[in-house]
C-alpha cells in the first residue's frame, strides 16, 4: 500500500470551489482560513499526480496562495480571478466536532461561476467534479473529452433541491462519492448497504459512502470494501476531510497503470490516509506540508488495525 511515485502518473483535473473559512473551533477560533473543496482535493491529490484546477476567486485571494499551490505542482491557470469577493463560510463546530452550524455563507464571485475548461485540460484522464450545482456539473462534463475516470460529489442541498438534474449527472459517472448522511437521502432508504445498491442504478459504477470515525465503505461489481478511520490523539479541524479524502482517492488511482478492484481498495486506503492528516490542524496546514513518505507510515499503521491470521 505504499503510495508510488508520480514518474508515471496521469493529470487529475478538479472542479469545484475554493474560499475563506472563518472557524469557531473547540481548541481556537481561526479567521480567514483558505479552503474550499478545490483546494483541499488539489492539496492530497498533488501527492501523487499532476493536479489542475477550474475555479473562481475574487480579487482578494492572495496570489502566495496560487503559488503554494503551483509548488505543489497544481497547475492553477484554470482558476479565474474576478471583480468582487472571494466566496465566504463560516461556521462553529461542536465540542467533540461531530456537529457543526453554518453561521454565515456568502457566495460573492462563486454565485456566477461558470466552469471553462481551458483548452489543455480538456483531455484530462481523470475528473473530479466537485459538489457545485448538477447543472454545471453537466457542463463540465460536455466540455471534457473521453475522461478515463469522472467521479462526483454532492451535498444535500442538490439531492433535495435538483434530484432531477443530479440524476443526468449520476447517469455519466463513474464514481460517486457522498457521505452517510447524503446516501440515505438519496436513495431515500436508512440501511447503508441497502442504500448503496439503490444509488448504483441510478447510473454510477462504483459508490463510496464517507462514515467520518467511523471509516468509509466502497460499493462495486467485486463487492464491498471497508477502510477503517485512523484512530486520532489530536482531532484539530474536520473542515475539507471529505475533499481531502476524495482528493487523494482521485490522485492515487492517476498514479496507477490500471483502474482494477484491487486498485480501488488501495486508493481507498491511501484516501483514508491522508484525510486523517487534515484533521490535525487548522485547513489545510496539515496536508500541504505533507509527503508521501508521511502517508505511506501512516498506511502501515492502518494495515496493522486491520492484519490478522486464521
Amino acid at each position: 500500500m505504499t503510495p508510488t511515485s508520480q514518474a508515471h502518473a496521469q493529470p487529475v483535473l478538479i472542479v469545484g470551489s475554493m474560499a475563506f473559512d472563518d472557524l469557531e473551533l473547540p481548541s481556537e477560533n481561526a479567521k480567514d482560513v483558505v479552503g474550499g473543496a478545490a483546494t483541499y482535493a488539489a492539496y492530497a491529490a498533488s501527492l501523487f499526480a499532476p493536479v489542475r484546477i477550474v475555479a473562481v476567486v475574487g480579487r482578494d485571494f492572495p496570489d502566495s496562495e496560487l503559488n503554494e499551490l503551483t509548488r505543489r505542482g497544481v497547475d492553477v491557470t484554470g482558476v479565474e480571478r474576478k471583480e468582487g469577493k472571494t466566496f465566504r463560510w463560516a461556521g462553529r463546530y461542536a465540542q467533540n466536532l461531530q456537529s457543526r452550524t453554518t453561521l454565515d455563507t456568502q457566495l460573492n464571485v462563486f454565485a456566477d461561476f461558470k466552469p471553462r475548461l481551458p483548452e489543455a485540460f480538456r483531455d484530462s484522464p481523470y475528473l473530479l467534479l466537485g459538489n457545485i450545482q448538477p447543472a454545471l456539473q453537466l457542463e463540465v462534463l460536455e466540455q471534457a473529452r473521453a475522461p478515463k475516470l469522472v467521479a462526483a460529489d454532492t451535498m444535500n442541498f442538490w439531492i433535495s433541491g435538483e434530484r432531477a438534474t443530479l440524476g443526468r449527472v449520476l447517469s455519466r459517472v463513474d464514481l460517486l462519492v457522498i457521505n452517510d448522511e447524503e446516501a440515505r437521502q438519496l436513495a431515500e432508504e436508512h440501511n447503508i448497504k441497502r442504500a448503496a445498491q439503490a444509488i448504483l442504478k441510478l447510473g454510477p459504477k462504483r459508490v463510496i459512502i464517507k462514515r467520518g470515525e467511523f471509516g468509509a465503505m466502497l460499493f462495486d461489481e467485486h463487492g464491498i470494501f471497508f477502510a477503517p478511520a485512523y484512530p486520532l490523539e489530536n482531532e484539530i479541524d474536520p473542515t475539507g476531510a471529505g475533499d481531502t479524502f476524495a482528493g487523494a482517492l482521485m490522485g492515487h488511482l492517476a498514479s496507477q497503470h490500471a483502474i482494477d478492484g484491487g486498485t480501488l481498495r488501495r486508493a481507498l486506503m491511501t484516501a483514508t490516509a491522508v484525510a486523517s492528516f487534515c484533521v490535525e490542524g487548522v485547513g489545510t496546514r496539515r496536508t500541504r506540508s505533507l509527503s508521501r513518505a508521511d502517508v505511506a507510515g501512516r498506511l502501515e499503521e492502518l494495515r496493522s488495525l486491520v492484519h490478522f491470521t486464521s
